[in-house]
């Protein structure tokens, strides 16, 4: 992500942005591009029926990869890109937005004690999350929906390397997956969680670094609006070539 910004950003797109909103945009994909889906790949998952309990494993140590490394790695893409960064406002972002989750999550499922009382639980603050998340889009655009408005050819700009980079990453992914003759259970799921972003703490740590209205956290909003329709279209495409994938491990 952070090379297909700087290339159409830093050239292909340079004669119609000025240099300050490239360099903004630059660094909303790259947040974008460094946080890679922990939520909605379950729903991904569940829709091309993959395995559960793979997803769920993928999920983890994607969540433990990200505490110790998106900091550095946001820092270092960035930093390459001459953007400068606060360090100690990027390693408070990532203790909001990963560690403390993760560590409630796994406080609760203790708490809980059994699976019976945990699926109790999870059926009963499903619906709160989702209202969560609905609403925070909801504000995301109400705040960036004037630029939206106003400025749909940059939208479109933006949105160019974030499809590319989306289709990209889940043709690597699932061509690897075909090609060790990967079951489809485990190949959909493991070719979703690259392709589908962390939105919610991309667009939390843009507006921590640069600032609300900034043009990062414009690029991560795009980002939402980007996604589902590009991870629909990747849900269909999968079921569509289920035939092509072994059922089981030989």
């Amino acid at each position: 992500m952070a090379l297909l910004a700087v290339l159409f950003f830093d050239h292909v797109f340079a004669p119609w942005l000025a240099p300050e909103d490239a360099a903004q945009y630059t660094a909303g994909l790259i947040l974008l591009g460094a946080a890679p889906c922990t939520a909605m790949v379950f729903v991904w998952s569940q829709l091309t029926k993959g395995d559960a309990t793979y997803t769920l494993v993928q999920v983890s140590v994607n969540d433990l990869i990200m505490v110790v490394a998106f900091a550095p790695i946001v820092a270092l893409l960035l930093g390459v890109t001459d953007i400068v960064v606060p360090w100690d406002t990027l390693v408070i972002a990532t203790v909001l937005y990963v560690l403390l989750p993760l560590l409630a999550g796994l406080l609760t499922r203790r708490l809980l004690g059994n699976q019976t009382a945990i699926d109790g639980f999870s059926a009963r603050i499903k619906p709160l999350s989702m209202i969560g998340l609905v609403a925070t889009v909801a504000i995301l655009f109400g705040l960036q929906g004037e630029v939206i408005l106003a400025r749909p050819a940059v939208i479109a700009l933006i949105a160019v390397p974030i499809i590319i980079q989306s289709y990209g990453i889940f043709a690597l992914a699932y061509g690897a997956a075909y090609m060790l003759r990967v079951p489809h259970k485990i190949a959909a799921p493991c070719a979703m969680i690259g392709t589908s972003n962390f939105f919610e703490l991309a667009v939390a740590v843009a507006i921590s670094l640069f600032g609300l209205n900034s043009g990062a956290a414009l690029a991560t909003v795009v980002g939402v609006l980007v996604e589902v329709p590009v991870m629909l279209s990747l849900v269909a495409f999968a079921n569509r070539t289920r035939a092509r994938f072994p059922e089981s491990a030989a």
